[in-house]
Order: C-alpha cells, then structure tokens, then sequence
C-alpha cells in the first residue's frame, strides 16, 4: 500500500466522510482512471488486520460461487 493519494484516494475520503467509517476499502476495476484501490483507516490495529479480513472475504466469495454450480 502506497503511502499518499492514489487515483482513488478523493473516492475513499468521500464514502469515509459520508459514512462515518472507522475504515474503507474501495476497489474499481475499469474505472475512468484505470484500475485500483484505496485504503483508508483512523485504526492502524485495523490496517493491519486487513491481509486476514481480505482473505477471509475471498474465502466467502469462492465459496459462494462452488454453491452457485
């Protein structure tokens, strides 16, 4: 994770700021500024737990797509 604004970094402020999150991650994949991410978060503990929360996500999508066939 870079440190700084990214392309989707005024994105991440806009749901952080409209949400009141303690943390948010926003993916966009064919965006009008390519591909990317942002993470942004007022909690390191939590920054550092997301390598788990990610995985465990990816966990609950590939999961959900084997009960789809």
């Amino acid at each position: 994770m870079a440190e700084g604004a990214g392309k989707y970094d005024a994105e991440a402020t806009m749901v952080m700021q409209s949400t009141n999150a303690t943390c948010v991650i926003v993916w966009v994949n064919g965006g009008d500024r390519g591909e990317g991410f942002a993470v942004q978060t007022k909690d390191l503990i939590l920054l550092g737990a997301i390598p788990s929360i990610m995985r465990s996500i990816a966990d609950q999508i590939e999961q959900d797509m084997k009960n789809m066939s």
